[in-house]
């Protein structure tokens, strides 16, 4: 064998590592820290739409805990996965009266509806409820978190599923990334 083709094979297996290794880093970031995630359906409207992809951050709550108004994507019940904006934290008392929403009994401003409680025609965008005649709960338990989406009239989330348990969070979706007119980092 001729040095020229000793090379050559050097070469090609080289590349081949490389390639290799590109994929397993690929992968490894994809599946421990950041996933791509595709908005299904209109229930975070006005704040995400319908085929919105969004990036989904995995590893922001294994060093942190989920705050107030995050988004998140979880697995819900169905086996699908949802996303919605994080309302209760454990520990917290919800309640909804005339469009407002009191988190132990204090008025807590949802700026992040404004557009679509301005859009509405007449009526409130969240009907009145509080946890108790809700879940029966006084409070959101530990470990778990209370969910809604934004487009309140429309949204399966935590007024009829439940309360979403921390062991079913993905991550934190904080990225639009398509379309490229909507490219944007959530608050």
């Amino acid at each position: 064998m001729s040095r020229q083709k000793t090379g050559e094979k050097k070469d090609s297996w080289d590349w081949i590592k490389a390639l290799v290794i590109a994929f397993i880093l690929a992968g490894a970031v994809r599946y421990f820290i950041f996933a791509p995630i595709v908005v299904d359906g209109e229930s975070m409207m006005p704040t995400l739409h319908d085929r919105d992809r969004m990036i989904v951050n995995k590893i922001s709550y294994n060093i942190g805990e989920p705050e107030r108004f995050d988004i998140i994507v979880f697995e819900a019940v169905e086996g699908r996965d949802y996303i919605k904006r994080v309302i209760g934290l454990p520990g917290d008392k919800i309640e909804y009266k005339n469009d407002d929403l009191y988190v132990n009994g204090k008025l807590v401003k949802e700026p992040y509806l404004d557009t679509a409680k301005n859009d509405l025609l007449s009526g409130n965008l969240t009907y009145d409820f509080d946890l108790n005649g809700l879940t029966g709960e006084t409070t959101v338990p530990e470990g778990h978190l209370f969910v809604m989406g934004d487009n309140r009239q429309h949204s399966k989330d935590s007024r009829s599923i439940g309360f979403v348990s921390k062991d079913k969070v993905i991550g934190e979706a904080n990225i639009i990334f398509w379309p490229l007119t909507d490219i944007q980092v959530m608050e």
